[in-house]
């Protein structure tokens, strides 16, 4: 039985039910619906291209709070006082680190200082275009008298 939220009356029409019972202790959830969805969706090349942009900006981000939580962890900051150095409330940087958010670029860069780190931004060789040669200037050589 489900309780309402100030009594302990219970709410008529619901039931909780303990999942371990029915499906069994460790029982994995069904995604197979997801998967086919997702696969039929990715079918169209739009969404496909946004999937893939949204993907690509999740590993960066990821990426990047990896290394500062394992720079963090080198030097033996807790979360809370890397918060503290930056000025930022400690329940805040924790969920950085814990949940899958979108960290401010000004916040990223205040942990990587405190951690006397930088953010560098670097260009993939295969993804660099060559440089294309300029055309030499013709020059006037005409002379005036």
């Amino acid at each position: 039985m489900l309780f309402g939220p100030r009594s302990r009356r219970p709410v008529k029409g619901f039931e909780v039910i303990n999942m371990s019972e029915t499906s069994g202790v460790g029982a994995e959830l069904d995604t197979s619906y997801h998967q086919r969805r997702l696969a039929q969706r990715l079918e169209d090349p739009t969404f496909r291209a946004e999937y893939e942009r949204a993907r690509t900006e999740i590993r960066q981000v990821d990426e990047v709070m990896r290394t500062l939580d394992s720079l963090r962890e080198s030097a033996g900051i807790t979360k809370a006082a890397l918060a503290r150095k930056i000025g930022k409330d400690p329940a805040s940087v924790r969920r950085l680190f814990s949940s899958e958010s979108n960290p401010e670029l000004k916040t990223i860069v205040a942990m990587a200082a405190a951690l006397n780190a930088k953010i560098e931004i670097s260009v993939p060789s295969t993804t660099r275009r060559p440089r294309r040669r300029r055309a030499p200037r013709e020059v006037d050589q005409t002379v005036s008298a």
